[in-house]
C-alpha cells in the first residue's frame, strides 16, 4: 500500500517517505489455503498473562473487515483468512485461545473495542496519535501508501479535481483529505474521492473504471493490481510508512500477553514464516512494540 509520480501532490510532498523498496510477490499468494503458523502450540508462561475471564472462557473475540485481501478476507468456506489472520489465531495459540472473529465494518471495529465489547480488533488498523487516544496498540509490522490507475490514466503530480477509489475511514482518507484541502486553499477543486466501505468495492470502482485511480495499504493494492487482470498497474512507489497494530482496549490487561505473544512469533520465526508464504515479508519488523505509532 511511490518516480515520485503519484505520492506527493501539493505541499504534502515533503512528508512523503519513500521506504519499503521491495514488492510484494502476489502471483504467489496463497488464495486461502496457506497452514503457515497452524503448528503453533500454547505457552504457559505467557497463558498464565492472560486475564482470567477470557483464560475461562478460551476465546478471543477479534473484530475484523474481512474485505482486504491478503491481509483479512473470506475464504470460499466463508473463514476468515489471509497473512495477518494467520498471526492473529497464531497469537492466540501461544496464549491457549481460541479466535471468535466478528466481521465488521472497518469503522465500526474501533468503537466496540473502546467500549469493551470487542476484545481486539485486528484488521491492519495503522496505529496513529489520533487512534491511541480511544486505544492501545501492539504494533507488529510496516506498510505505507500505494496509488494504482487504470493502464491509461495519466500519472499526475496533484489531484485536484480528479477521483480517486478508496475505503472510507482509513488512513487513505485522511492523506487524500489533507491533500483535498490544499488544493482548496489553492483555490482548486477538491479531490474527487469516491469512498466505499469495504477495500474489495473500492478496487472494483477502479478495476470497473468509476476511478482513474486506487489509494490504499501497500500490500493490498499490490494485491489487487496481481488480481486484476492487468485493468491496473502500480503507480509510484509506497510512501508514508507506518505500523499495523493490535487494537486493544485502553489501558487493557490483554496489552502485555498480546505483545509478548507476538514477540514470541517473532523470536521463534513463526512471525516471519507466515509473512513470507503470503509474500509480504518486506512489512516484517523484529520488536513488538506499543503506540509507536
Amino acid at each position: 500500500m511511490r518516480t515520485q509520480s503519484l505520492v506527493a501532490p501539493l505541499a504534502l510532498a515533503a512528508s512523503v517517505a519513500l521506504v519499503l523498496t521491495g514488492c510484494v510477490n502476489n502471483e504467489e499468494a496463497p488464495s486461502g489455503e496457506s497452514t503457515a503458523g497452524s503448528s503453533v502450540t500454547a505457552d504457559e508462561a505467557l497463558v498464565a498473562l492472560v486475564p482470567e475471564d477470557i483464560a475461562s472462557a478460551g476465546v478471543l473475540t477479534i473484530g475484523v473487515d474481512a474485505s482486504y485481501a491478503p491481509n483479512e478476507f473470506e475464504a470460499d468456506d466463508g473463514s476468515v483468512t489471509g497473512w495477518d489472520a494467520q498471526l492473529a489465531e497464531a497469537v492466540a495459540a501461544k496464549l491457549g485461545l481460541e479466535v471468535e472473529w466478528e466481521k465488521s465494518l472497518f469503522d465500526a471495529i474501533l468503537p466496540k473495542v473502546a467500549g469493551g465489547t470487542l476484545d481486539l480488533g485486528w484488521s491492519s488498523f495503522t496505529d496513529n496519535a489520533e487512534r491511541q487516544a480511544q486505544v492501545d496498540f501492539v504494533d507488529y509490522y510496516n506498510a505505507g501508501l500505494q496509488f494504482a490507475k487504470t493502464p491509461d490514466a495519466a500519472d499526475v503530480t496533484e489531484f485536484c479535481g480528479v477521483t480517486v477509489a478508496i475505503q472510507a475511514s482509513t488512513t487513505s482518507e485522511q492523506f487524500l483529505q489533507d491533500a483535498s484541502d490544499a488544493c482548496v486553499a489553492d483555490g482548486k477543486e477538491p479531490v474527487d474521492m469516491l469512498k466505499s466501505d469495504n477495500q474489495d468495492e473500492a478496487t472494483n470502482n477502479a478495476v470497473l473504471g468509476r476511478a482513474d485511480y486506487l489509494l490504499g495499504d501497500s500490500p493490498i493494492v499490490q494485491y489487487g493490481v496481481a488480481q486484476s487482470d492487468d485493468k491496473l498497474v502500480l503507480s509510484g512507489d509506497v510512501f508514508d510508512a507506518a505500523p499495523y497494530g493490535v487494537v486493544i482496549e485502553k489501558g487493557g490487561d490483554l496489552v502485555e500477553p498480546i505483545q509478548a505473544a507476538m514477540q514470541s512469533l517473532m523470536d521463534d520465526g513463526t512471525y516471519l514464516e507466515i509473512l513470507t508464504e503470503w509474500g509480504v515479508e518486506d512489512g516484517a519488523i523484529s520488536e513488538a512494540t506499543i503506540n509507536a505509532g
